[in-house]
C-alpha cells in the first residue's frame, strides 16, 4: 500500500479543506508529522483509516468527526487516493451527519456516502478515473481483500504506537496474547480449545450417566438378591470404577446362579408339603363326615322328644280352629250390628256436639224450626254482603287522601325550597363573576411576568458569557505581559548579539583570508594585519539563532494579543446584551419574578373552575325556575281534590256505622250470621241422622241373635268371642301342620341306618383333625411362597443381570471416548501431567508467529543496539501454574547472559520496543497475504534516546526507505527537524488547525 493524497475537508480539528501529498512529503522516503498537542497529527491517520475502513480507529462515534469550527454548509468529507496491490484507487466517504436544509429553516439528516474509483489507461495511454463501486459493502469487501488486513490490524501495523510496543514488551504472557492474537486472528484456536473443553465435559457427562445406570442396575441386583443370597465376588461400587465393567458382570452373573439352585431347592420343599396337605384334608373329610351323622342322630332324638310334651297344646289348637270356623259362618251378621251400633254412637255424639254450638235462644228449638231459623239468618247475611264493597270504598279514599296531602307538603317544600333558592341566586352571581374578573387579571399579569422572565433569561445567559470571557480576559493580560516581557529580554538578547558581531565583524572577515586572496573590503591581495577576534565573539548561527527565538517570541505575543482582542469583543458583546449588571443580582431578579408568575398562574388557574361554576348556575336557575312553577300549579290541584274526597268520605263512613252494629265490619257481621246459619244447618241434619241410626241397629241387632244360635252359640258376645281373622285362623292351620310334618321328619331320621351305624361308633374328634390340616395347611403356603418368592427372585436376576450387561457394554466405549477427549482437552489447554510446559493451543500458534517477529526485529535491533542486544522467544515454566509460551527475553552480549526485558533503559525499552513494531509489521503483512506496505507511521518515543541512539535509530527507518518504503515520523524532538528534509507542520488556530509542507530549502 502507497499513499499519494488525502484530502480532508470539516474534519475533526480541520475547519476547512487541505490537501496533503505524500508523493512530494515522501519525496526522501522519509518525512516527518509535527506540531503542538492537539493541533490534529493523529487526526491524519484517523482520516486514512475512515477513507479505507469506513470507521476510524478504535470505538470513537462517527458523528464526532465533524469539525465543530467549520461551517454549516460545509460537508464533512474525505478523499484517498493510494496504490493498493498494484491498483490506484480514489475512495471518496462522507460520514452520517446533520446538515442545513436546501429548503426552508433547520436541519436534515446527511447520509453516508462511498465513492470507489479506479486509474484506468485506454489504448491511446489516456488515464481517467472509472467509477467502481458506490455501496458501502462492496467498498468495503474491495478495499480488505486488497490491503489482505482488518482495521484493528491495520492500525497497528501502519501506524506504530510506542507505547502500545514498550507495553508489549514489557508486558506477560496473558497481555501478548490478547494482541497477537488480535493481530494473527487466532480466535479459531480458541474456539478448538473451548471446542475440546466442551466435549470433554460432554463425553464425561455420558459416562458418568452410564456409570449411575449400572450403579442404579447393581443396586437393584443388590436389593432383589437379599443378604440370603451370598457371593464370593465384590459388588460394583462407585469410588472404584475399575468394578463397573467385567467384574460387575462376573458378581451378577454368580449372583444368578446363585438364585437358580435357591430356587430349585425351594420347588422340592412345596412338592413335599403338597403332599402332606392332600393326605391331612382326606383326614378331616372323614372325621367331619362321622361327627355331622352323629350330631344329625342326637339332634332328631331331642327334637321328637320335645314335640311329645306338645300333643295337649296341638290338641287344643284344633278345637279353637273348629269353633272359630263355626262362628266364621255368622261373621257377616255380626260385622252389620257392630256397624250399626258405631254409627248409632256417632249419630248421637254428633247431634249433641252440633246442638251445644248453637245459641242460648236456639238451644231448644226442634228440627223444623232449626230449619226455618237458618233461612231467616241467611237472608240477613245476603244484605250485609252487598254493603261490604263500601268498605273498601272507605279504605281507597282514606288512603288517597293520605297520597295527596303528602304530595301538598312535597309541593309546598318544592316551592319553598325553589324560591330560597331564587332569592339568594344574584349574590352568588356576582361572587362568581368577581372571581373572573381576578382570573383574567392574573392572566394579564402572568403574560407579563413571562416576557420580563424571557428577556431576563436572556440577560442571564448573556451575564455568564461576560462574566466568563471577563475571567478568561484577565488570564489572557496575564499572558500577554508575560510574552511582551519574553518579547523584549529575546530582541534585547538579539540586538546584544547582533551589536558584538557586527562589532567584530572585522575579526570574522579577517578569519576568512588567505594569502593571495584579494580582501573582499579593501581589495588588497596582502593581509600585514588582520583583526583579532575578541573571546566571546558571535558567529553567524548564534544570531541566527537569537533571531529565531525573538521571531518566535513576537509571534507568541501576537497570538496572546489576538486572543486577549477576541476575548474583549466577546465580554463586550455579553455586556451590550447583559448590561453592568451582577450575575447574582440578576438571578435573584429570576427567583423574584419567578415566584410571582407562579403565584399569577395560580390565580388565572381559577378562570376554567368559575366559568364552569357560572354556567352550572345558569342552568340551575333555570332549573329552580322551573320548579317553582310546577309545584305552585301542583299544589293548587291538590288541595281541591282533597276537599271532594273528605266530603265523599264522611257520608260513606255514617252509612256503615248502622251496618256494622257491633262487629268491627260489615263483611264481620255477615260473617257471623252465616256462621250461626251453618250451625242451625248442621244440628237439623245430625238430628235427622240419629233417628235412621237407631232403627237401622234395632233391625240388624235382631238378625245376628237369631244366626248365632243356630250355629251353636248362645249369644252374640260368644259368638264375636270365637270370631278370629284369616290370619289368625292361616296361623293356626300352618302350626298344626308344621307339628305333623316336624314329628314325621324327625322319625324317618331316627329310623335311617347310616345315622344309627353312627351313632354307634365313638365320638368324632373334629377339633385335632382340623389341627393337624390347618398345620399342614400352613406349611404348605410358606413352602409355595418361598418357591414363588425363590421364583420371582430368579427371574428379575436374570433380567436385571441382562439389563447390567448391556449397560456394561454402553460405558464401555464411553469411558474410552472420555479418556480420549480429556487428554486432547488438558493437552490443548496446557494442563496436560505428560506435558512439559503449560501452553495452550493458541499461545502455541502465537509461540510460532512470535519467533518468526523476534527474528525480524533482531534485524533492526543489532543495527540500533551496534550489536549488543538481541530478543529472543522464551517457553520456560512460568511461576505458579501460569500459563506458558509467550515470554520474551533480551540477551546482552556484553554479559552474555538473558535477562528481563523490564531491566531496560528508557532509551533501550524504545528501540527494542520498535524494533519488536517493525518486525511485527513486516510478518503480520507476509501473514496477511503479503501485500507491500510501502507506508508506514511511527508515533512517538524519540525523546527517550541520546544523540548517538537516535542517530542509529534513524539509519534503520533511512534502511526502510531503501527497501522502497515510506516512513512518517510523529515527533516533536527538534533534532528530527533539522535531520528529516520533507516536513508537515500542523498548527493550531482558534479558527480550526491548518497544514504546510516545509522543506529545508522552504525555510
Amino acid at each position: 500500500m502507497r499513499l499519494h493524497t488525502l484530502r480532508l475537508q470539516a474534519f475533526g480539528p480541520f475547519a476547512g479543506t487541505h490537501t496533503i501529498d505524500f508523493d512530494a512529503l515522501s519525496a526522501d522516503g522519509l518525512f516527518l508529522l509535527h506540531g503542538d498537542t492537539g493541533a490534529g497529527k493523529s487526526t491524519i491517520f484517523a482520516a486514512i483509516c475512515f477513507a479505507l475502513y469506513g470507521k476510524p480507529p478504535g470505538d470513537r462515534d462517527l458523528l464526532l468527526l465533524r469539525s465543530h469550527h467549520a461551517p454549516l454548509g460545509l460537508l464533512t468529507e474525505v478523499t484517498l487516493e493510494a496504490t493498493l496491490a498494484g491498483r490506484r484507487l480514489r475512495i471518496h466517504r462522507i460520514p452520517a451527519q446533520k446538515r442545513p436544509k436546501r429548503s426552508g429553516q433547520g436541519e436534515t439528516d446527511q447520509k453516508p456516502e462511498t465513492r470507489l474509483s479506479e486509474w484506468a489507461v485506454d489504448a491511446d495511454g489516456q488515464g481517467r478515473w472509472e467509477a467502481s463501486s458506490k455501496s458501502h459493502q462492496e467498498a468495503a469487501t474491495e478495499i480488505t481483500d486488497l490491503l489482505g488486513m482488518s482495521r484493528d490490524q491495520f492500525c497497528q501495523v501502519v501506524l506504530l504506537p510506542q507505547n502500545e510496543f514498550t507495553k508489549f514488551l514489557h508486558a506477560d504472557a496473558h497481555g501478548r496474547r490478547e494482541l497477537l492474537g488480535k493481530l494473527f486472528r487466532t480466535g479459531h484456536f480458541s474456539y478448538i480449545e473451548r471446542w475440546l473443553n466442551d466435549h470433554s465435559r460432554t463425553t464425561e457427562k455420558n459416562r458418568d450417566a452410564a456409570r449411575a445406570d449400572v450403579l442404579r442396575l447393581a443396586e437393584r441386583i443388590h436389593q432383589a438378591a437379599r443378604p440370603d443370597l451370598t457371593t464370593e465376588y465384590t459388588a460394583p461400587a462407585a469410588d472404584d470404577p475399575h468394578t463397573l465393567t467385567e467384574p460387575a458382570r462376573a458378581w451378577a452373573g454368580d449372583l444368578v446362579r446363585a438364585s437358580e439352585a435357591d430356587h430349585d431347592k425351594a420347588l422340592q420343599a412345596a412338592g413335599a408339603a403338597k403332599e402332606n396337605l392332600g393326605r391331612q384334608q382326606s383326614f378331616e373329610a372323614a372325621a367331619r363326615e362321622l361327627h355331622q351323622q352323629q350330631t344329625a342322630h342326637t339332634r332328631a332324638r331331642q327334637q321328637l322328644d320335645l314335640l311329645d310334651k306338645q300333643a295337649p297344646q296341638h290338641d287344643a289348637l284344633l278345637q279353637r280352629r273348629d269353633h272359630a270356623r263355626r262362628a266364621q259362618k255368622v261373621a257377616p251378621l255380626l260385622h252389620a250390628a257392630h256397624t250399626a251400633a258405631d254409627d248409632h254412637t256417632r249419630a248421637e255424639n254428633t247431634a249433641h256436639t252440633t246442638r251445644a254450638s248453637l245459641r242460648p235462644e236456639h238451644a231448644d228449638l226442634d228440627t223444623g224450626q232449626m230449619e226455618a231459623a237458618e233461612q231467616r239468618l241467611r237472608a240477613e247475611a245476603a244484605v250485609l254482603t252487598a254493603l261490604i264493597p263500601d268498605e273498601d270504598t272507605v279504605r281507597r279514599l282514606t288512603a288517597d287522601l293520605e297520597r295527596i296531602d303528602a304530595e301538598r307538603q312535597d309541593f309546598a317544600a318544592q316551592q319553598h325550597s325553589a324560591r330560597q333558592w331564587l332569592d339568594e341566586e344574584p349574590d352568588r352571581r356576582r361572587a362568581l363573576e368577581d372571581r373572573r374578573e381576578a382570573a383574567l387579571r392574573a392572566e394579564e399579569e402572568g403574560r407579563r411576568h413571562q416576557d420580563a422572565l424571557d428577556a431576563l433569561e436572556v440577560r442571564l445567559e448573556a451575564a455568564r458569557r461576560r462574566d466568563e470571557h471577563l475571567a478568561k480576559s484577565a488570564k489572557a493580560e496575564q499572558r500577554l505581559a508575560d510574552a511582551e516581557a519574553t518579547t523584549g529580554r529575546t530582541g534585547q538578547a538579539y540586538l546584544t548579539i547582533r551589536r558584538r558581531r557586527t562589532d567584530g565583524m572585522a575579526a570574522e572577515l579577517a578569519a576568512t583570508l588567505t594569502d593571495g586572496t584579494p580582501c573582499p573590503v579593501c581589495g588588497s591581495p596582502t593581509h600585514p594585519a588582520p583583526a583579532a577576534p575578541q573571546d566571546g565573539q558571535p558567529t553567524r548561527q548564534d544570531e541566527q539563532d537569537a533571531e529565531a527565538l525573538h521571531e518566535k517570541a513576537k509571534a507568541a505575543q501576537e497570538d496572546a494579543a489576538a486572543a486577549l482582542h477576541g476575548l474583549r469583543e466577546q465580554a463586550a458583546a455579553a455586556t451590550g446584551e447583559a448590561g453592568d449588571t451582577p450575575l447574582v443580582d440578576l438571578q435573584t431578579q429570576r427567583t423574584t419574578l419567578t415566584a410571582q408568575l407562579t403565584d399569577t398562574l395560580d390565580r388565572a388557574a381559577d378562570q376554567g373552575p368559575v366559568q364552569d361554576e357560572l354556567l352550572t348556575l345558569d342552568n340551575e336557575h333555570t332549573a329552580r325556575t322551573q320548579q317553582h312553577s310546577a309545584a305552585t300549579a301542583g299544589l293548587s290541584a291538590r288541595d281541591a281534590s282533597f276537599d271532594t274526597l273528605s266530603q265523599q268520605l264522611t257520608d260513606l263512613t255514617a252509612k256503615l256505622a248502622v251496618a256494622r252494629g257491633p262487629h268491627p265490619t260489615v263483611a264481620a257481621h255477615a260473617d257471623d250470621l252465616t256462621r250461626t246459619a251453618d250451625r242451625l244447618k248442621e244440628a237439623a241434619e245430625a238430628s235427622h241422622h240419629l233417628t235412621a241410626a237407631a232403627q237401622t241397629l234395632t233391625h240388624r241387632t235382631t238378625q245376628a241373635t237369631i244366626a248365632a244360635k243356630d250355629e251353636g252359640f248362645d249369644t252374640l258376645a260368644l259368638a264375636q268371642q270365637a270370631l278370629l281373622s284369616d290370619e289368625d285362623l292361616h296361623a293356626i292351620d300352618e302350626e298344626i301342620t308344621q307339628w305333623r310334618e316336624a314329628r314325621a321328619t324327625h322319625t324317618a331320621v331316627l329310623e335311617n341306618p347310616e345315622l344309627q351305624q353312627a351313632a354307634a361308633q365313638p365320638p368324632a374328634d373334629l377339633d385335632a383333625a382340623t389341627a393337624a390340616r390347618a398345620a399342614a395347611d400352613d406349611y404348605n403356603a410358606k413352602a409355595a411362597t418361598a418357591a414363588s418368592a425363590a421364583h420371582t427372585r430368579n427371574q428379575a436376576l436374570i433380567a436385571l443381570a441382562a439389563g447390567l450387561e448391556a449397560a456394561v457394554q454402553h460405558l464401555k466405549p464411553l469411558e474410552q471416548a472420555h479418556t480420549t477427549a480429556r487428554h486432547l482437552a488438558e493437552l490443548v489447554t496446557g494442563n496436560s501431567p505428560s506435558a512439559r510446559i503449560r501452553m495452550q493451543l493458541e499461545a502455541y500458534v502465537l509461540a510460532a508467529r512470535l519467533e518468526e517477529v523476534v527474528a525480524a526485529a533482531n534485524t533492526r535491533l543489532h543495527i540500533m543496539s551496534e550489536g549488543r542486544y538481541a530478543l529472543s522467544h522464551s517457553d520456560h515454566q512460568a511461576a505458579r501454574g501460569a500459563r506458558s509460551g509467550l515470554g520474551l527475553e533480551i540477551t546482552d552480549s556484553w554479559t552474555g547472559r538473558p535477562r528481563k526485558t523490564d531491566t531496560l533503559s528508557g532509551g533501550e525499552s524504545f528501540f527494542a520496543s520498535l524494533s519488536l513494531a517493525l518486525g511485527l509489521a513486516d510478518v503480520v503483512t507476509h501473514e496477511a497475504g503479503a501485500n507491500p506496505l510501502d507506508t508506514l507511521f511511527i508515533d512517538e518515543g524519540f525523546g527517550t534516546l541520546d544523540e548517538d541512539t537516535l542517530h542509529k535509530v534513524l539509519d534503520v527507518l533511512d534502511s526502510l526507505r531503501a527497501h522502497d518504503r515510506t516512513v512518517g515520523v510523529i515527533s516533536h524532538i527538534p533534532e528530527l527537524r533539522r535531520r528529516i528534509t520533507h516536513r508537515l507542520h500542523v498548527r493550531k488556530d482558534p479558527a480550526g488547525s491548518t497544514l504546510a509542507h516545509l522543506t529545508e530549502a522552504a525555510e
